[in-house]
C-alpha cells in the first residue's frame, strides 16, 4: 500500500512539473523545480494557471 501511495504521488508530481514547464513558468530541466515537494507544486501549478487566466482574460477585452 505504501508504494502505491508513493508512486501515486510521484505521477501527480510529475504531472505538475510537465506542466509548469509547458505553461513556461519553469525552464525544462530546472532543479529547483524538482525539488518542490508535491503541495509546492500544486501551490505553483493554481498560482501559475490563474496568472495565465487573468492575461487571457485582459486581452479578451
Amino acid at each position: 500500500m505504501g508504494n502505491l501511495l508513493r508512486e501515486a504521488i510521484e505521477k501527480k508530481r510529475q504531472f505538475l512539473m510537465a506542466q509548469l514547464i509547458a505553461m513556461g513558468t519553469y525552464p525544462e530541466n530546472d532543479k529547483q523545480l524538482s525539488k518542490l515537494t508535491l503541495t509546492e507544486l500544486e501551490k505553483e501549478y493554481a498560482y501559475s494557471k490563474k496568472k495565465e487566466q487573468e492575461s487571457r482574460a485582459a486581452g479578451d477585452q
